[in-house]
Parts: structure tokens; C-alpha cells; sequence
């Protein structure tokens, strides 16, 4: 197996980068296949803009989704963003390794989804959900928070962890094909001993050990919706 990981923290002795490093090895450990994406490391520009294309159909009116399809074709896209793009091609399994910022991802995370997930091959026209570009492609969540974890839930204070990852699970993984296996999320990571901290990584390595034993969430399938994409009677 090939796996990415796409990792968003600034601090390279932070626990979230610890969750990098235990998932990095313990993929090794089983033999598979690991590339690494420390976006901070990278210096990775997150920002969408003209300066993405190298060639332009639209000279007056920057469309940025058509423009990314103009420019694979053309095989003009900027190069950081076309070396993602083979990462991800390389990879059967993404993991997104990343601290929860106000209920999201990182900004520079967030960049780099916009501009990588191009238009013509993560998605376009039907292809989305279980046609998108992505479908045979597995993903998942690996992030650390500061709440605890009984704050979550249906009558919890903040109500479902679930509602806060809808965004990406959904409107960025799941529209594009990926398989979405259930997160892996170590709570209150900032407030607890180190023995605890020893206990989340140890927990994340069982979880990635695992993977094939997962059950994937649930989203939409083109086929129980009509051509206006209407749910079928």
C-alpha cells in the first residue's frame, strides 16, 4: 500500500507532529509505502490565485475552477501544485494530520485542498461522491484538539464532533471519491500528563493497524438520485 500524509503544524516537537511520526512508522513497520507532506516544512503557498496557471483561456475573468481544468490539460498547472497531485496519485490512502483550529483545518491545510483538489480530475460535471476522481482511494482524519472528549456528542456541550468535520469529510473527501474511514482524534492533548499522551499514541498506532478492519462512513451515491439530482422515489 502507498500512503500520503499530509501533515499542518508549525511546531515540530508538538504532539501532533508526534502523531505524524508514530504514523509514519508504524505504516513502515507493516511494510507499506510512506510519502510526507509537512506543508509547514514546505513552505507551501495556500493561497488560490492567477499566479497557479501558466497559460489562461480567460484573460479578463479569472473562473479558478476553469481555469485548473485548462490548465491540466495543457499540463500548465504551477508545479507545486502538480507534484501534490502526483503524490496522490501514488497514494491507495491520504491521512490529513492536523491540530483542529476553530473547528477546521489549518489555514495552509485548507490551501492546499483548494489547490490541489482541481477541477477535471478530483471532480467535474458527475464526478462526485462514488464517481468523483478519487473513487478506489481511502482517506481519513488524524487530529488532535483541545477539549474533552465527553464535551462531544448529541447532548453534549458542543454538540457531535461529526457536525465540525462535516465540511471536509464530506464536502471535500467524500465529493471527490475517497473512501472516508472513521478519524482517529486524541482530545485535551494540551492539558494531560505525558504517560496520557503515550497512551493516544499508542491507541493510534492499534487504530492504523486496523484500517482494514474499518468500517467507512456513509455518503451519497449517485444512482439513488435522478439526472437533477433529485432523490429517487
Amino acid at each position: 500500500m502507498n500512503v500520503l500524509i499530509v501533515h499542518a503544524h508549525p511546531e515540530k516537537r508538538s504532539f501532533t507532529t508526534a502523531m505524524k511520526n508514530t504514523a509514519q512508522q508504524t505504516f513502515k513497520k507493516l511494510g507499506y509505502e510512506v510519502e510526507v507532506s509537512d506543508l509547514y516544512e514546505m513552505k507551501f503557498n495556500p493561497v488560490a490565485s492567477a499566479d497557479d496557471f501558466g497559460d489562461f483561456e480567460q484573460t479578463e475573468y479569472l473562473n479558478y475552477a476553469l481555469e485548473q481544468r485548462n490548465a491540466l490539460k495543457s499540463n500548465t498547472l504551477s508545479p507545486d501544485i502538480a507534484i501534490e497531485i502526483e503524490k496522490v496519485k501514488r497514494a491507495d490512502l491520504v491521512i490529513f494530520n492536523f491540530p483542529l483550529y476553530w473547528t477546521s483545518v489549518p489555514a495552509i491545510l485548507k490551501g492546499w485542498i483548494d489547490r490541489v483538489f482541481v477541477s477535471g480530475l478530483f471532480y467535474g460535471g458527475k464526478r462526485f461522491y462514488n464517481h468523483g476522481g478519487m473513487v478506489g482511494k481511502k482517506a481519513m482524519l488524524c487530529f488532535s484538539l483541545g477539549g474533552r472528549d465527553h464535551m462531544f456528542g448529541d447532548n453534549s456541550i458542543h454538540g457531535p464532533i461529526e457536525q465540525y468535520l462535516s465540511s471536509i469529510q464530506r464536502g471535500s473527501l467524500a465529493y471527490v471519491g475517497f473512501e472516508v474511514l472513521p478519524s482517529f482524534i486524541a482530545y485535551h492533548v494540551p492539558y494531560i500528563t505525558n504517560e496520557d499522551r503515550q497512551n493516544i499514541l499508542v491507541n493510534l498506532e492499534q487504530h492504523l493497524q486496523n484500517l482494514d478492519h474499518l468500517n467507512p462512513l456513509e455518503f451519497s451515491h449517485l444512482e439513488n438520485f435522478d439526472e437533477k439530482m433529485n432523490p429517487k422515489n
